[in-house]
């Protein structure tokens, strides 16, 4: 029952609370989502307007983990942080183990990244929703900033301590080089 809950938590991580805050960031744009984050008469969801938004953000960490994938993986590998090329013979012996690296390595990398680009995201929708900048609003700016660097931080350390560990447990296919 253990490994259920600690592969749950991982896809929890990995999708659905980074594609909330873009769902969230949506709804400053879109009336229909805010009616589903707090129900039409602001009082709280209703049970449907509940199960949009997980099928929502479900979706939306999906789009978030494509975009994280297309840029970030590729950022990675194109300043240096390469991927190993493992071996796969040693997979149906270590599957177990492997599973573990994923649950607790690579979903985290995975929310990092991901929540890097909702952020990003729900930021730019509430700034084209506001009519003016508020004043006072550097501070924020400042916080969406830094939060961002960790993330982007967050992004490369744990990818590199995934493939370290992974090339570890796997072993490194050195026959197509």
């Amino acid at each position: 029952m253990r490994e259920i809950s600690n592969r749950n938590f991982g896809l929890l991580i990995a999708y659905l609370v980074p594609g909330f805050v873009a769902l969230w960031g949506a709804s400053f744009l879109v009336d229909d989502l805010s009616i589903w984050l707090v129900g039409p008469d602001r009082s709280g969801p209703t049970v449907g307007g509940f199960l949009y938004v997980t099928v929502g953000s479900v979706a939306a960490g999906m789009i978030a983990n494509v975009v994280r994938w297309a840029v970030i993986d590729s950022v990675h590998h194109l300043t240096g942080l390469k991927r190993p090329k493992w071996s796969d013979s040693l997979l149906h012996k270590r599957v177990e183990a492997y599973e573990w690296l994923i649950e607790n390595h690579y979903r985290h990398y995975q929310f990092y990244g991901n929540m890097m680009f909702s952020v990003i995201f729900a930021y730019i929708c509430w700034h084209i929703s506001l009519a003016d900048t508020p004043t006072g609003i550097c501070w924020l700016n400042g916080a969406i900033g830094a939060l961002l660097i960790v993330l982007a931080a967050g992004t490369r350390t744990t990818l590199a301590r995934y493939y370290r560990r992974s090339e570890s447990l796997l072993g490194s296919d050195t026959q197509g080089e």
